[in-house]
């Protein structure tokens, strides 16, 4: 990625959790702090919105959940893209999520997980460091 490049972040709600004020405030924040951001939207299937990040040749993909079905929505969206060979799009989970269940969500491949309890200016630096510390790709 190319210093004056913006980074690009594709958010997303997936299933039948209808509530997005969280997700719209990171989307926000993302923009002001001068990154391309996607926001596809409420109830969205997992595949749909894998498909769309890979489309939109995003960096980072963020999903946000409150309905408790994160152990089977992200298992979904690591799968497609990685059938689309796009293994450098940065996967990160939102919202609702048991403590004992980021641990084993990390080890699937997300890469991080920002409960609804972080702060947006911490969202952006995660972001930030991750993209540069995956590098160009």
């Amino acid at each position: 990625m190319q210093k004056d490049t913006p980074i690009r972040v594709m958010l997303a709600k997936v299933g039948l959790d209808g509530h997005d004020r969280g997700v719209k405030v990171v989307a926000r924040a993302l923009r002001d702090a001068g990154m391309d951001v996607i926001y596809t939207g409420l109830h969205r299937t997992a595949e749909e919105v894998a498909m769309a990040a890979v489309q939109e040749d995003v960096d980072v993909l963020g999903i946000s959940l409150l309905s408790g079905a994160h152990m089977t929505i992200f298992p979904k969206i690591l799968r497609t893209i990685e059938d689309q060979d796009s293994k450098g799009i940065i996967i990160l989970g939102g919202g609702v999520m048991p403590d004992e269940d980021v641990a084993e969500l990390k080890e699937m491949g997300v890469q991080e997980i920002l409960l609804q309890d972080t702060p947006p200016q911490e969202i952006v630096s995660t972001i930030r460091e991750l993209v540069a510390a995956r590098g160009p790709r």
